[in-house]
């Protein structure tokens, strides 16, 4: 089997990273904090745009940073302590989504040939596309709901592997706490797999 090269961006959980090296593949997890994966060989510890730079990758998984993109945004930024002028606050929030909506199309546009990008819902289907599927965990053996959008190239839409009963909306339902934003954004294992097992036998299906 070919070994294809993968970079999987904003990614310190390594979730995907392991489910690819697990298929034999050469995956390397990026972000800018340290992963908590367990693979620091695994791990670029940088910036996105500049581990894209290090080899041909064959496919990109990116998993943008959703503080100002998801429609929960607009409460976030309401709650924030108020310590420059109302304007001026404003216009930097503006600016931040801005800047983070920039952040995804560069991403989309880098020049890996098959990309994934994965956000919940929010303001990059009007300001950008409508995403290619909205995905929840319960397609994927897990019995919880989190609407999860998937923006692709050259990638088929993933097929839901293990339908399950169950609704519950744990992760929304975490309470405060430092970790409460990592914990909530980590990809859920059977989501980690599909994109693993679908996106790259769909490279290779291709390539054969």
């Amino acid at each position: 089997m070919k070994k294809l090269k993968i970079l999987v961006g904003c990614e310190e959980s390594q979730a995907v990273t392991i489910a690819l090296r697990k298929l034999g593949h050469e995956a390397y997890s990026c972000d800018l904090k340290e992963c908590t994966g367990g693979h620091t060989e695994w791990h670029i510890i940088g910036d996105v745009f500049e581990a894209i730079k290090f080899k041909k990758w064959d496919l990109g998984i990116f998993f943008p940073t959703c503080t100002y993109l998801t429609v929960s945004a607009n409460k976030w930024y309401k709650d924030q302590p108020k310590r420059k002028s109302g304007a001026l606050i404003g216009a930097e929030r503006r600016a931040a989504r801005e800047d983070a909506i920039d952040f995804v199309l560069n991403l989309y546009n880098c020049g890996i040939p098959h990309i994934a990008i994965e956000n919940p819902i929010g303001i990059l289907s009007s300001r950008w596309r409508k995403p290619n599927q909205v995905i929840q965990p319960w397609m994927f053996g897990h019995g919880e709901t989190k609407a999860t959008c998937l923006w692709l190239k050259n990638l088929p839409n993933l097929v839901p592997t293990d339908i399950v009963e169950g609704r519950e909306q744990r992760l929304h339902k975490l309470p405060p706490s430092k970790d409460r934003a990592t914990l909530r954004s980590k990809t859920y294992q059977g989501i980690a797999d599909a994109m693993a097992d679908q996106f790259t036998n769909h490279i290779l299906n291709q390539s054969s």
